[in-house]
């Protein structure tokens, strides 16, 4: 899986997000390809290299012929019966649905009515669709973004003059974290706005990544301070684990009465040991003894000790600093053929989950229903790896 941050430190725009794409791999034959299936003419892409400040990036230009204003039932007619695969169909119109409730709110009109005169025009949807097209070429599967500056002013739109950022923009970015730029000029565009507002999962800080590649898409004003660009910061997620300081607390030995381990270590377990593990050795002339090994949090340490002292016939036990690397995990209930079961949910270091049966719910099952255990384990086994199952707890 991938990721991508995008660092809205110049603002963002449709044609920077494509820019950006392009910048980072995506094939210009390939875009234009998908392009094509969409079911409009007259016009013209081109992509060439352009300087903001001292950073290099990839800029978008669309040449039009005249085109009809489109209202949002128009554009999703248009997505709708285009040749693009699902998926990119999905995306592109969820893009324009957000778009289209906000600047209905604005206008105070019904959805299928709204007219996008600027952000409806034809560079508009190729912007848009063609930036979906290029997370999907990429692979980019989570998109996360920075925090978002706004400008500030007054721009003149189909509708007349219109306060910066514009009304929709802001609409879009309810829940964002924004903040002042102090630039008197557009940066974010209701476009760049909706496309944030509807693939990003959080906003804040860069998430940490293995970085593979980094693209610059740079926008139509010439500003070189900060100069006009969106940079794009592409990766694979960091592993998922988790390291913790914890304390090893182990002693040998070679005079108890091996029957009383047992209890030692439900009594351990009690106090909250992590582990407690027992392991046969050969010790002083000869004498067969047990390593008993406790893991345990290190505010713990002090009730661990007086029960080995206490439940033991231990004289010393040694206690060293450790780390432990582990998965996050969590617990969950799933259906099975006995009713719901308690199950621990492992997250793997790309992401997915692994379902391990908990042993207490799985014994507590073939009690009750007077099968072997190693039954129920299998059994479910296989309803933890049923990828239609409803994990949704019943209420």
């Amino acid at each position: 899986m991938k990721i991508a941050y995008f660092d809205c430190f110049s603002g963002i725009s449709g044609d920077m997000v494509l820019g950006a794409l392009l910048d980072l791999g995506l094939s210009m034959q390939v875009l234009l390809e998908e392009l094509q299936k969409l079911p409009v003419e007259g016009y013209t892409l081109q992509v060439g290299e352009e300087m903001r400040g001292a950073v290099r990036g990839s800029r978008v230009t669309i040449q039009m012929e005249p085109q009809p204003s489109r209202t949002y039932a128009d554009i999703d007619r248009l997505i709708q019966s285009s040749h693009l695969n699902p998926s990119v169909k999905e995306k592109s119109l969820g893009i324009f649905e957000r778009l289209a409730r906000a600047e209905a709110r604005v206008h105070g009109m019904d959805i299928s009515r709204v007219h996008f005169h600027e952000v409806g025009a034809l560079d508009s949807i190729l912007d848009v669709v063609g930036s979906v097209i290029g997370l999907e070429y990429l692979r980019i599967e989570k998109i996360y973004a920075s925090r978002i500056p706004l400008g500030s002013g007054l721009v003149q739109t189909q509708h007349g003059t219109l306060p910066l950022p514009a009304p929709a923009t802001v609409l879009l970015l309810e829940g964002a974290p924004v903040y002042d730029s102090g630039i008197p000029r557009e940066l974010v565009t209701p476009t760049g706005a909706a496309i944030l507002a509807s693939l990003a999962e959080s906003y804040g800080t860069i998430p940490d990544m293995v970085l593979e590649s980094t693209g610059y898409g740079v926008g139509a004003h010439p500003a070189s301070d900060p100069p006009n660009l969106l940079r794009i910061l592409c990766g694979r997620p960091q592993p998922l684990y988790r390291r913790r300081d914890l304390l090893l607390v182990e002693t040998h030995i070679d005079d108890m009465n091996p029957e009383l381990y047992g209890h030692v270590s439900e009594r351990l377990f009690q106090l909250g040991a992590l582990d407690v593990a027992l392991f046969s050795l050969q010790m002083k002339k000869n004498r067969p003894g047990t390593c008993l090994r406790v893991l345990v949090e290190p505010g713990n340490e002090p009730r661990i000790l007086d029960a080995l002292f206490s439940e033991t016939t231990t004289l010393g036990v040694r206690v060293q600093d450790v780390k432990r690397v582990e998965l996050p995990r969590e617990s969950r209930e799933i259906p099975t053929p006995y009713g719901w079961c308690r199950v621990k949910a492992v997250t793997l270091p790309g992401g997915g989950q692994r379902l391990v049966p908990e042993y207490d719910a799985c014994k507590h099952i073939a009690d009750t229903h007077g099968i072997p255990l190693l039954e129920v384990y299998e059994t479910i086994c296989r309803a933890s790896g049923d990828n239609d199952v409803d994990l949704t707890p019943p209420r």
